[in-house]
């Protein structure tokens, strides 16, 4: 398929997915088109990557055959009404909002309309994302193939139904933040131990890193992952000891239900 592709907004997300692609070249640089209110940012953009800057978002979407609407939720509907008379029953709409449902974007630019609703996270910008996918069913088995080997430019992609899209948000697209708190506080520890900070941060950032590699690529429980570390009487076990009178997994089970709660609550408000 040599289809083109739009982006309306290039923020940090979008910047990051608009280099990625450009970078896997799996469309000419030339073919992706971009709008955004920052010309000073799209001029950046367009030295480093050769895309096309056009001067608005219909523009975006008559020129493009996949349009990726990469703006904030609480502008989306004013973004939409500004071009929804440019889609047509080939052009695909890609959302990379966080809990906009499908019938939002139908009820807008129409419910005959092809529909794409993803949810991306931002370890995208190290190509290292994880991107949820969910299509509507009128999106033919080729044009799929294709929006998934446009994510998989920036990371991984995986299908998910869009019923469970509010229910994965503090899985995917919030858990970075988690996980960036967790390596401050063990740099902090070890900077209380004496350890240099800058170093601190360094150390502790490869353990998550090689931690999570262990599991993606040893396909072992994560459970069982740990107990290979935790000898009998060790320094080990008594960390993880304590994190359990602690209740660190009670408070990370925790939080991702508040974070699913308000995710829920973000997309009713466009139901």
């Amino acid at each position: 398929m040599d289809k083109a592709i739009g982006f309306i907004g290039a923020g940090n997300m979008g910047y990051a997915m608009i280099k990625s692609i450009a970078q896997a070249n799996i469309v000419k640089a030339d073919r992706i088109y971009v709008y955004d209110v920052d010309e000073e940012r799209l001029s950046k953009l367009k030295d480093e990557t050769g895309i096309s800057i056009l001067k608005s978002e219909k523009e975006v979407v008559e020129k493009s055959d996949i349009v990726i609407l990469a703006v904030k939720p609480n502008i989306l509907e004013t973004v939409l009404e500004k071009c929804k008379d440019s889609f047509n029953d080939s052009k695909i709409l890609v959302s990379v909002a966080v809990g906009v449902p499908i019938k939002f974007y139908k009820r807008i630019i129409g419910e005959d309309k092809k529909v794409i609703r993803t949810m991306p996270n931002t370890p995208a910008l190290v190509g290292e994302g994880m991107t949820l996918v969910s299509p509507d069913g009128s999106i033919e088995k080729d044009e799929l193939e294709y929006v998934m080997k446009i994510f998989a430019c920036f990371g991984k992609a995986e299908l998910l139904d869009e019923k469970l899209m509010s229910e994965v948000t503090a899985l995917t697209s919030s858990s970075p933040a988690y996980v960036f708190m967790f390596i401050e506080a063990m740099a902090d520890a070890a900077v209380l131990s004496g350890i240099p900070r800058n170093l601190s941060y360094k150390l502790a950032a490869q353990a998550v890193l090689g931690s999570a590699k262990m599991v993606l690529e040893t396909n072992k429980h994560p459970g069982e992952l740990k107990d290979m570390v935790c000898s009998p009487a060790g320094t080990t076990i008594e960390a993880v000891s304590t994190l359990e009178k602690n209740k660190f997994r009670y408070a990370v089970i925790e939080a991702m239900n508040e974070c699913t709660k308000k995710a829920r609550e973000i997309g009713k408000k466009f139901e």
